[in-house]
């Protein structure tokens, strides 16, 4: 996007730092505008005011992006084998699982790409305009730089203005910076260093005019804006992988190589040391590829993520992408924004300071339930008159409105303002009743120029009071008394002024309350009658406080080996109050100028010990998280504005606020807080580690199934015998144990220490070392019992069918047997309890049984694998196998609990 020569990035430090007439200048325009002419030509120069689509993906490159996976590869290139050798069952189950996990990759990524989009939608679609001279309602892509503009209560701004001229003008800028407090602003110039929260007399795109009226001159439209920097910033950050999609892809490429290689030396030694025919050997070699191949992981780790997606939406966690809910098991740094996350975004009075006492008070948000309490005792607000006339002050001199509605409380009006309406309702003050007992004759607004707002009242007699709110010295400045338990007294200056500093230490906002009764003759208010003569009530400290669950959530946090880093646009004394209310370490608090100082090098070491950013931009926001992921850490960022998504995408987990966020911010991450609550984000986490437990225990029990096919037919090869399992048989056990009993094991419960382990490292391999010793001992015990029967039915004389379908049924029964195993992967499994704790385990080897009891039996099934009926006694060795197999792995768990095997985890009860 072009800009005039004058408001070039590099010609201008920042608009934020001229002056009104500067600005104008800068522009080459006027007061009165630009006429249509001008206009038009810089339309034609810089093009609409709207954001550019970025190039994306069709839906066709992208539906074949989800098969860019090695695991991917071989299933394919098995299937493509299978298909030549006329296979068919066998290459449409491989295919199916392949075509399910595609189309499951392809809708979750489509919903990804709507972040832009969402960006797009919050211009605005029109503004007023002076053109010519007059005042004119046009399109907002229409407007160019230079265009004076005029702003409204209600209006969204429709490009990034210097203000002109103002009018108690406030702008919600929450999208761009985080904070939901209106913004007071004023026309003077600023630092140019000062960051986006602090330019008051800018105004920018897609903010919201809450209040007053004002005037801007267009210096920025489309890209150049900064809400356009942000779509810029999103467009160019690239999503991280998942350290299990990392991990999966590594594991891939290792087996791909293993089972080549296997596969190979099976050949190779069947022609060189057999002499079998090279067509045979080829076949052979092919069965021992599919016998290795795990068809059925794919699957169940889809599953798996997705009944965890189910289990965390009933957590008010909703997943977009599946690999999400794994990767926030892995999360070692939580970077989370202040408000509305840690905290409500509800304003609350916390408290109350008379000249007789300071009072505080219980309850958060605007909700009117809590008490109040003096030195940790509870105070009745009822034997304190001078406290309630405080209270009163408060609820009368107020535009604010209080409603509930679906058992919510809602604020209409300035949040700040607001929260006075439910400390006197706290206090047992009913707003009807006090507003018509003191009904309002007149008033005088808030103002940035007097800093107060003032109130007048007549009660039924017809007595007269005027009641103000407003800034601590303007406040202070108007009276000359103070009110005290029972009478009024003479100001007490250094106390007040000890009691601001002591509240504006805790992070809280004060606001001073006075009143002065005046002649009942009076109707209308002058500021002249707000000079002199007031009694102070007494102040009130606001803030808007830290969630209680968000408090133990962060203790969780940090139990867990997780660091939580609060990352806000407020500023530093505030966010260094709020992290030390939340155990969140605050010795130390960089703003935004602070992190412009450092380099990349310099914030990597930096953001190992700050744990509190104050003041912080988009820009900030993303380089933080990429240095701590340069530092190795596994970040999961939250967020709720414009202004986080870039962050949201660039972590490796990105979290948005559901009912508070924007929409770009929830098409930009991976996950959505349903209640806003930084408290779900723990329980997430917990379910995340769950899940990668369970699918670890998932891979020990699946792998040996393989593992012990692939022996069968190694065996078969090396002594020149029959194979004891045909190609399809394998596939059938491989498919029917994944989708049955491994899924039992994706309903295994969290274990007791889940919560209390430190977050497993960055790199780690998927399987450890005792993962691979534990599928290789029973491997060997599958592949050794499955051809003990095989060769045992073969010596008494039955058929080659006959004998291999005791094999494949005593590999399923030694499956069965195994998953009980697998529960607890060191602990024994001895008590009634370990083998039905889980229903599911009980559930799914019931399933199977009458699978394989149809595999066996049934004609049609018979015809397709090549199997034949059972006698009895041939069912009662292939049961004493599962048995056998079951103590062996027992056994094996004991010698290991012997000598301290320090790769096995060393828990397990989890029922």
């Amino acid at each position: 996007m072009k800009t005039l020569s004058p408001s070039s990035a590099d010609t201008v430090p920042g608009w934020h730092s001229l002056t009104a007439q500067q600005a104008i200048a800068a522009q080459n325009t006027t007061a009165d505008g630009l006429d249509s002419e001008e206009a038009a030509r810089r339309l034609a120069d810089h093009g609409p005011n709207r954001l550019t689509p970025a190039q994306r993906r069709g839906p066709f490159m992208r539906f074949l992006l989800q098969f860019h996976n090695v695991l991917i590869y071989v299933l394919l290139a098995a299937a493509g084998v299978t298909a030549l050798l006329a296979h068919w069952v066998d290459t449409a189950v491989i295919v199916g699982v392949v075509a399910i996990n595609a189309i499951i990759g392809f809708i979750q990524e489509g919903k990804a790409e709507q972040a832009m989009e969402a960006i797009r939608r919050m211009l605005s679609p029109e503004a007023t305009v002076l053109r010519d001279g007059k005042r004119l309602v046009v399109a907002a892509e229409t407007l160019v730089p230079g265009d004076i503009v005029l702003l409204a209560s209600g209006d969204k701004v429709p490009a990034d203005l210097r203000l002109l001229n103002e009018k108690n003008l406030r702008i919600e800028e929450a999208a761009l910076t985080g904070e939901s407090t209106a913004v007071e602003k004023d026309i003077a110039a600023v630092d140019a260093l000062a960051v986006l929260g602090d330019r008051y007399g800018m105004a920018y795109s897609s903010t919201l005019v809450v209040y007053g009226q004002g005037t801007g001159v267009v210096v920025a439209t489309a890209a150049d804006t900064e809400i356009g920097r942000i779509s810029a910033m999103l467009e160019e950050v690239k999503s991280m992988t998942t350290p299990l999609l990392r991990q999966m892809e590594a594991f891939g490429r290792w087996l791909t190589v293993a089972i080549m290689l296997l596969a190979a030396l099976t050949f190779l030694f069947g022609w060189l040391v057999h002499h079998f025919d090279l067509g045979d050997m080829f076949l052979a070699a092919v069965s021992m590829a599919v016998a290795a191949i795990p068809e059925g992981l794919p699957a169940v780790l889809t599953i798996t993520l997705a009944l965890g997606v189910q289990r965390m939406a009933k957590r008010n966690a909703i997943v977009r992408r599946l690999p999400a809910v794994e990767a926030l098991g892995s999360v070692t740094t939580i970077c989370t924004d202040k408000t509305g996350t840690l905290t409500k975004n509800e304003m609350t009075v916390q408290r109350v300071i008379t000249a007789a006492q300071i009072f505080d008070v219980d309850g958060s948000g605007y909700a009117p339930h809590g008490g109040f309490s003096v030195d940790g005792k509870p105070a009745d607000l009822a034997a304190h008159p001078h406290a309630l006339d405080l209270l009163r002050a408060g609820l009368l001199c107020n535009d604010a409105q209080l409603h509930e509605s679906e058992g919510q409380w809602h604020i209409a009006g300035d949040p700040t303002e607001g929260a006075l309406i439910p400390l006197a309702l706290k206090a047992g003050l009913d707003a009807r009743l006090e507003h018509g007992a003191l009904p309002r004759t007149d008033h005088i607004p808030f103002e940035s120029e007097h800093r107060f707002m003032a109130t007048l009242h007549h009660d039924q007699s017809g007595h007269a009071f005027i009641f103000v709110k407003g800034a601590v010295e303007q406040v202070l400045a108007m009276c000359q008394q103070q009110r005290a338990t029972g009478e009024d007294q003479p100001l007490d200056l250094p106390y007040w002024h000890a009691q601001m500093a002591a509240t504006g230490a805790l992070g809280q906002r004060v606001l001073a309350l006075a009143m002065k009764t005046v002649d009942r003759g009076q109707r209308e208010l002058a500021f002249a009658d707000m000079a002199s003569g007031f009694t102070l009530l007494g102040l009130v400290g606001i803030s808007d406080p830290p969630r209680d669950e968000a408090i133990a959530a962060v203790r969780s946090c940090r139990a867990a080996g997780i660091r939580v880093k609060m990352i806000t646009g407020d500023h530093a004394d505030t966010a260094r109050a709020i992290a030390a209310q939340l155990g969140i370490a605050c010795d130390r608090v960089l703003t935004g100028i602070d992190l412009d100082a450092l380099d990349d090098e310099a914030l990597r070491r930096t953001v190992q010990e700050v744990d509190v950013f104050a003041r912080a931009s988009p820009e900030h926001k993303l380089r933080l998280v990429e240095a701590l992921q340069a530092n190795g850490e596994i970040v999961a960022m939250t967020g709720d504005g414009v202004n986080d998504a870039p962050a949201l995408k660039r972590a490796d987990i990105g979290v948005a606020m559901g009912m508070k966020g924007t929409e770009v911010a929830k098409e930009a991450a991976e996950m959505v807080l349903a209640d806003d609550n930084f408290a779900t984000i723990a329980h997430a986490v917990e379910e995340g580690r769950t899940i990668y437990d369970n699918l670890k225990k998932a891979i020990v029990f699946i792998m040996p199934t393989n593992g012990g096919e692939a022996g069968v037919v190694l065996i078969a090869i090396v002594f020149g015998m029959a194979l004891p399992l045909t190609p399809v048989q394998i596939l059938w056990v491989n498919m029917v144990t994944a989708v049955t009993l491994a899924l039992a094991l994706s309903f295994e419960k969290a274990e007791p220490d889940l919560m209390r382990r430190k977050p497993r490292a960055a790199g780690e391999p998927i399987l450890s070392g005792f993962m691979v010793w534990r599928i290789s001992f029973v491997s060997v015990l599958l592949a050794a019992g499955v051809v003990a029967l095989f060769l045992w039915e073969s010596a008494r004389g039955v058929g080659l069918d006959t004998a291999r379908t005791v094999a494949v049924n005593a590999l399923v029964a030694g499956e069965m047997a195994y998953l009980f195993n697998c529960r607890y992967l060191l602990l024994p499994v001895r008590s009634w309890r370990d083998f039905t704790g889980n229903p599911y385990v009980l559930l799914t080897i019931a399933v199977l049984a009458v699978m394989q009891a149809a595999f066996t039996y049934l004609p049609f099934m018979q015809k397709m694998f090549g199997v034949v009926s059972l006698d009895a006694a041939a069912w009662s060795l292939i049961a004493g196998f599962g048995v056998l197999l079951f103590f062996a792995v027992e056994l094996e768990k004991l010698v290991l609990r012997r000598i301290g095997e320090p790769d096995a985890r060393k828990t397990g009860g989890q029922d």
